[in-house]
């Protein structure tokens, strides 16, 4: 657990800070629209891509990263976070309104900052997938990369109305084509992201290893889990599934996902690819995705009504993942960063499960080692952790 891990916390602040000023070489400098790229015209630097019929909410053109390696022919895919939105108020940014990130398209210089946030998207030491090839989704549909609808929402009146795109799923069907035509053959790809691209790397998994040449599948689910819908979750999943016509991605899988469970794909992805080893990690005081989850839900809650539903939907979840030797959790009990939200970013320091002696990083390790059983883990109560308000 003390080997060398990604970057301290306060210089990628300090870069954070800086970025706003500077673009770095390589980053949305220049697009590549028309696919086969039969040979990348740069390696290790962030090149913007654009294709066709892809959106975002509001219509604008979606664009994505890829960042090719000379070394490997292994792929790591990671799905941007950033809230979700399912209603005018939440898809207009109202004030006091969770909603979702990026409502007005992706900047050219998208990755200035983003490619310094996540260890899986650097070239770090302790990164297993640092010398693979690299795609990073931005999020700007508002539907954990997964809708499939565009809707007039209405506010109330005087607001007027909005025409938004929850485009996420055929996006991501488009960008899986091109992928295809850039790599020939993926001896092993990494799915994951953080919190809403979490949730995007579980409903995506499916279709990305269907649609790409690929031996063999790893994901981490990062902050972003789809909890059996038999628990508190249910009210978010019936709201969503209206809202982003979820039914009409999942209905003609060939895979066992229940009527009215979104929370059965996880067991329906491990059943479907039994020799890929599929991941989730997140806190237990998460107090970001659980006011999603519940807060527009149960109305009035306080902090720790609100942690008891996610407790309830955790149990739910873990008793779900034990009954398949692919999945795997790794559930820390807080961190004092972000709301204990997102483990993967910046670096894996406060993931620490010390009565095991592991953190988040071992957990990765483990993850891409097919020579290693999958393990889970979960933390005891820390009764003098997050005890503020």
């Amino acid at each position: 657990m003390n080997r060398p891990r990604a970057g301290s916390f306060a210089p990628v602040l300090f870069f954070l800070a800086a970025a706003s000023t500077a673009c770095l070489v390589g980053c949305g400098d220049d697009v590549v629209s028309a696919p086969p790229v039969e040979e990348p015209r740069v390696y290790g630097e962030w090149l913007k891509v654009e294709v066709p019929g892809t959106v975002c909410g509001n219509g604008s053109q979606y664009k994505f990263f890829v960042n090719w390696s000379e070394t490997s022919n292994d792929l790591a895919v990671m799905f941007e976070g950033g809230g979700a939105c399912w209603d005018y108020d939440s898809c207009t940014g109202k004030t006091g309104i969770r909603g979702a990130a990026n409502p007005n398209g992706i900047d050219d210089d998208h990755m200035v900052i983003m490619q310094h946030v996540f260890p899986l998207l650097r070239r770090d030491e302790g990164n297993p997938a640092r010398d693979w090839n690299l795609v990073y989704f931005p999020y700007c549909t508002g539907d954990i990369h997964s809708g499939n609808r565009v809707t007039d929402y209405v506010g109330a009146p005087g607001e007027g109305a909005v025409e938004f795109h929850h485009s996420g799923h055929p996006n991501n069907l488009l960008v899986t084509d091109w992928l295809a035509k850039q790599f020939e053959h993926i001896p092993r790809l990494l799915v994951s992201g953080c919190s809403a691209g979490g949730a995007g790397s579980l409903a995506n998994y499916y279709f990305l290893r269907k649609g790409l040449p690929v031996g063999r599948g790893y994901m981490l689910d990062d902050s972003g889990p789809i909890f059996p819908s038999a628990g508190p979750s249910k009210y978010l999943h019936e709201t969503i599934r209206e809202a982003w016509d979820v039914d009409s991605v999942y209905q003609d899988l060939p895979v066992a996902i229940e009527p009215g469970d979104l929370g059965s794909i996880n067991t329906a992805l491990a059943d479907a690819f039994p020799d890929d080893r599929l991941g989730i990690t997140f806190f237990q005081r998460d107090m970001d995705y659980s006011l999603y989850s519940y807060e527009r839900f149960y109305p009035g809650l306080e902090k720790e009504e609100i942690l008891a539903l996610w407790a309830e939907d955790t149990k739910l979840l873990t008793a779900q993942f034990d009954t398949r030797e692919n999945l795997a959790y790794f559930i820390p009990y807080w961190r004092e960063r972000n709301n204990s939200h997102c483990g993967t970013v910046f670096d894996y320091v406060g993931t620490e499960i010390q009565e095991a002696g592991v953190d988040l990083g071992d957990f990765v390790d483990v993850l891409l080692d097919d020579g290693r059983p999958l393990e889970s883990y979960i933390e005891s109560v820390q009764p003098n952790e997050d005890v503020g308000p």
